[in-house]
């Protein structure tokens, strides 16, 4: 079957994957993707997707994602993986909210306590209006951050 996605590298790209693969430098998935362009080369060794996925342990649909991401998208960009373009998770507070966090646990704990715990930091949080809920974890990642 006639490959879709054709791999040509130049020398500088070559170079800098050869660099990655001598010297592991760079995450697994990094190295990996590295040893899948070298091989599929058109100007160097031109393997079959089969043959590098059995030399390298994958599936034969990740080297064809390798060589589409390739063209498709550019060699720092197959290389490095994609950058993700905002978190998983949107933030709960904001830099305000997180201030008064600290402040408020900054401050003493109310009477009859000795130490502000999470919970009931976190219980204050909401009694003051800061936000209208938050988890004690909220909190305790929030303190995290900033200890």
């Amino acid at each position: 079957m006639q490959k879709k996605y054709i791999v040509r590298l130049t020398d500088e790209e070559r170079e800098e994957l050869q660099v990655v693969v001598r010297k592991f430098k760079g995450t697994g998935q990094k190295v990996r993707r590295a040893q899948i362009l070298l091989k599929a080369d058109a100007d160097g060794p031109n393997w079959t997707d089969r043959r590098i996925s059995e030399a390298f342990g994958c599936r034969t649909k990740t080297v064809e994602n390798v060589r589409q991401s390739l063209v498709e998208r550019g060699f720092e960009q197959t290389l490095n993986g994609a950058k993700r373009a905002k978190p998983p998770t949107e933030k709960l507070l904001d830099g305000e909210q997180e201030a008064r966090v600290i402040a408020t646990r900054l401050g003493p704990p109310p009477k009859g306590y000795a130490n502000w715990t999470l919970r009931l930091l976190a219980r204050k949080v909401v009694e003051l209006e800061i936000v209208e809920s938050v988890s004690y974890e909220t909190v305790r990642r929030t303190l995290k951050k900033t200890g």
